[in-house]
């Protein structure tokens, strides 16, 4: 290409969006719903209205200790839009049963259900955008990438992580969250015929009843493990003391409904955990503790500390945590030279499977579910017995139609091991 021609090139923009129109509200922005006769006007016209009904939530991740909704979006065809505080009414239970009968599109679902249904309102369908997104095989299936995507128009993305306990909410975070309901319904229109057309239809059905009849999360066992920054701890004395400053700064976080990294960050525990400070002084003189946030309760970290370096030895954590699940992937080549065969034959199987129909591996098949396969298969495995083994793992019907054949082939590489699921972690360095 000569230089000229090149010249002549139209630059390529960084953003893909950049020429596309930006999404603006159709309606206008609506008052926030925060009276008894608001919300009694905004029951009546959801319920009359027609079609599915656009749902999405405003936490305050980062910010807060719970996770509440801050703030409810809904859009309706007939309806209109309307963003409702659930503060003032703690309970929105009229507005869930005005629309109980209809679909409820929810981007990411399980991400609003359960705060959702802290406020009463609990869907009986629902769609998720995003989880259909990914079983299309889109690269990015954020709302703002999908609504470009597939409809064409760009979305604002700048108050994403804003503190949305903020009273009162300033008025362009209001457009946000009403853009966020804007274009739901003719997004899910369009997103169910290309489901169609691919054949998905039945797998995103089956798909988003999963998501309505998945039991809640269970707690994570100490949950305090999950600590970044973990790998810098060497000993149980150590671990102690992370375990100690967590629990005090988790206390103080659900009390005062702050986020508790605002109350201490990880790193100053980490950084407490390794330089284990002989006495208050010594803790206030580390970097991480001369902020604002850490110096306000020093005493409660200091009377932590303190507490783990008196435990005695025998009610030190251990270095790793027991867990009902295979060892780490890395470990069996080792540990298990056929175990690790059959699970590198499981993943690659299923790898293949993913990519002939456009699918994340993990939307086709759960990763745990395929390593508790591959450690522990059941004896004498054949297709029916794998297909059991995947349902009693959660798996769904069109994802065992088109991976158990598969799996039966690369379990039956060697017979299952003896050794039980119930596996310590490796233990520290």
């Amino acid at each position: 290409m000569s230089p000229a021609e090149t010249q002549q090139q139209p630059p390529v923009p960084d953003d893909p969006t950049e020429n596309l129109p930006l999404l603006e509200l159709r309606d206008g922005l609506s008052d926030v719903v925060e009276t008894d006769s608001a919300l009694t006007e905004v029951v009546e016209a959801f319920g009359s209205g027609t079609g599915p009904v656009a749902v999405d939530a405003e936490r305050a991740s980062g910010y807060r200790y719970s996770h509440r909704a801050y703030l409810v979006q809904l859009r309706r065809e007939g309806s209109g839009s309307a963003l409702v505080d659930p503060i003032p009414f703690g309970d929105l239970s009229a507005l869930g049963d005005a629309i109980i009968d209809a679909e409820w599109i929810i981007h990411a679902a399980n991400q609003d259900l359960a705060c959702l249904a802290e406020v009463g309102m609990v869907p009986r369908t629902v769609f998720d955008t995003e989880l259909a997104g990914r079983l299309l095989g889109y690269p990015k299936v954020g709302l703002a990438s999908l609504v470009s995507e597939v409809l064409g128009y760009k979305m604002r993305k700048e108050h994403s992580a804003a503190d949305w306990s903020t009273r009162p909410l300033p008025g362009p975070w209001l457009i946000y969250a009403a853009l966020d309901v804007e274009m739901l319904i003719e997004l899910r229109n369009a997103i169910e015929a290309e489901l169609r057309r691919e054949g998905k239809w039945e797998w995103a059905q089956q798909e988003f009843t999963a998501i309505l009849n998945a039991p809640p999360r269970e707690p994570k066992p100490d949950p305090w493990r999950r600590t970044s920054g973990m790998h810098r701890v060497r000993n149980r004395r150590s671990l102690a003391v992370v375990r100690a400053l967590w629990q005090a700064r988790d206390q103080i976080a659900e009390s005062a409904d702050i986020s508790p990294g605002r109350i201490l960050p990880d790193a100053a525990i980490v950084e407490a955990a390794a330089a284990m400070p002989v006495d208050r002084d010594t803790l206030q003189r580390l970097t991480a503790f001369k902020g604002r946030g850490a110096h306000r309760h020093m005493r409660t970290w200091w009377e932590a500390i303190d507490h783990a370096r008196r435990l005695p030895e025998a009610e030190l954590p251990k270095q790793g945590p027991r867990y009902d699940g295979p060892p780490p992937a890395r470990a069996w080549a080792d540990r298990d030279p056929d175990a690790a065969a059959r699970l590198s034959a499981a993943r690659s199987a299923v790898s293949e499977i993913a990519e002939a129909h456009r699918l994340p591996t993990e939307n086709l098949l759960s990763p745990d579910t395929i390593r508790r396969l591959a450690w522990t298969p059941p004896p004498d495995a054949d297709l029916e017995v794998v297909s059991t083994f995947l349902r009693e793992h959660g798996a769904r019907e069109w994802q065992i139609g088109l991976t158990a054949q598969v799996l039966t082939d690369a379990i039956a590489t060697e017979a299952a091991p003896a050794e039980p699921l119930d596996t310590p972690a490796e233990p520290l360095d």
